[in-house]
C-alpha cells in the first residue's frame, strides 16, 4: 500500500512539473504575442496620425521645400579638393594642428590672416570654407606597427603587451597615410594651398635634423653594405683560384683532399651572406625613398576642385524635412496636451 502511494506522489509531481511548464511556455509565447502586438498597434497609431494631419504635414513640408528653393539660389557653389601625403619623423601631430590652425581661421573668418599664411587675394582667402583632416584607416598598418614594436623591445614586454592592447592604443596619428580635404568657393584656388600646408611642416628645424641624420645613416649603411658585397667578391676570387690550383695539383696525381668539403661550405657561406646584403640593401633602398622627405606627398591637390553636392546639401530637402519636422512636433504637443487635460478629468 506503501508503494502505491508513493507512485501516486511521483505521479502527482510529474503532472505538476509539467503544468508549470507548460504556463512557462505559454507565458513566454503570450508575451512574444504582446511584444509583436504592441509593435503593430505602434504602427496603426502612426499611420493613423499621418493620415489625419496629412495635409498640415504637407503644408509644412512645402513651405520648407520653398524656403530651402530661395536659399538654395542665393547660396554659393562650393568646390573640394583632397591631398594625400605620408608624414615621416612623427611629424603627423604638427601637421594636424596646422590644419586645425587654419581651420580656426576659416571659422573666425580672419580673412587678412589667410591672406598672409596662404599668400592669397583677399578673395580668394575669403572664399576658403574649410580645412580638415583624417586618416585613412587601414589594419595593416596596425599589424605592421606591432611586428616593428616586437623587434624593438624585449621578451617580457611583448608577453605582457598584447596586440589587443596594442590595437586598443593605436590613435589614428598612428596610420601611414593622411588625407587633408579643403572647401572653397573658388575651384581653382587648391594648388596654391599644397605647397604652404607641407611647407609648414617639411621647413620645421626639428623636423629638417632629423631628417638629414636619418639620411645620413642610411647613406652610411648602403656604402659600408657596398663595400661588404665588393669584399665578398674578392673573397670568392680567391677561393676559387685556390680551388683551381688545387685541382691542377690533383691531375697531377693522387691527392686526398681533406678540406675540399670545408671551402665548398665557407663559398656557400660567402653565397648566403652576400644575399642577405643584397636583401638588405634593397630594404635600405625602400627606406631612403620613403624617408627622403618629412612628408611624402602621394597624391597633390586636384588644379580644379569637384563641386560639392548632393541632397544632403540641398537647402530644399533639409528646410523641407525640417518643416515637416517641425509641424509633426507641434502636433504631437498639442495631442499630448490635449492627453494631460483629458487626464486631470
Amino acid at each position: 500500500m506503501s508503494t502505491n502511494q508513493k507512485n501516486n506522489d511521483e505521479e502527482v509531481d510529474l503532472g505538476s512539473l509539467f503544468v508549470i511548464i507548460g504556463n512557462g511556455f505559454r507565458n513566454f509565447f503570450n508575451f512574444i504575442g504582446n511584444i509583436f502586438i504592441g509593435i503593430f498597434e505602434c504602427i496603426i497609431a502612426i499611420l493613423l496620425f499621418l493620415k489625419k494631419n496629412t495635409i498640415k504635414i504637407g503644408v509644412a513640408l512645402v513651405l520648407g521645400a520653398i524656403l530651402g528653393f530661395f536659399l538654395q539660389t542665393q547660396k554659393s557653389k562650393s568646390f573640394g579638393s583632397d591631398l594625400l601625403v605620408e608624414p615621416n619623423f612623427k611629424s603627423t601631430l604638427q601637421l594636424y594642428n596646422n590644419i586645425q590652425f587654419y581651420n580656426d581661421l576659416v571659422l573666425q573668418k580672419d580673412t587678412m590672416a589667410l591672406v598672409k599664411v596662404f599668400n592669397l587675394d583677399k578673395e580668394s582667402a575669403g572664399g576658403l570654407q574649410k580645412f580638415s583632416i583624417e586618416a585613412i584607416a587601414n589594419e595593416n598598418d596596425i599589424i605592421n606597427s606591432y611586428n616593428e614594436f616586437i623587434l624593438e623591445v624585449d621578451t617580457a614586454t611583448v608577453s605582457s603587451y598584447t596586440f589587443a592592447e596594442f590595437k586598443n592604443a593605436f590613435t589614428d596619428l598612428d596610420y601611414k597615410f593622411h588625407k587633408i580635404s579643403v572647401v572653397s568657393e573658388q575651384k581653382d584656388v587648391f594648388p596654391k594651398l599644397g605647397e604652404v600646408i607641407i611647407s609648414s611642416v617639411v621647413e620645421n628645424p626639428y623636423f629638417n635634423r632629423v631628417k638629414n641624420l636619418k639620411n645620413e645613416n642610411l647613406n652610411r649603411t648602403d656604402s659600408i653594405f657596398i663595400q661588404n658585397i665588393s669584399q665578398l667578391d674578392s673573397l670568392r676570387k680567391v677561393y676559387m683560384q685556390v680551388m683551381v690550383e688545387e685541382a691542377k695539383k690533383s691531375s697531377n696525381g693522387t691527392n686526398i683532399d681533406l678540406g675540399g668539403t670545408k671551402k665548398e661550405t665557407k663559398e656557400l657561406e660567402i653565397f648566403n651572406t652576400k644575399r642577405r646584403i643584397i636583401r638588405d640593401l634593397k630594404e635600405i633602398s625602400e627606406e631612403k625613398s620613403q624617408k627622403y622627405e618629412v612628408i611624402n606627398v602621394i597624391s597633390n591637390f586636384q588644379p580644379v576642385g569637384y563641386e560639392i553636392s548632393g541632397v544632403t546639401k540641398n537647402y530644399i530637402f533639409i528646410l523641407g524635412l525640417l518643416g515637416a519636422g517641425v509641424m509633426i512636433g507641434v502636433l504631437l504637443l498639442l495631442q499630448l496636451n490635449t492627453y494631460l487635460n483629458n487626464y486631470k478629468k
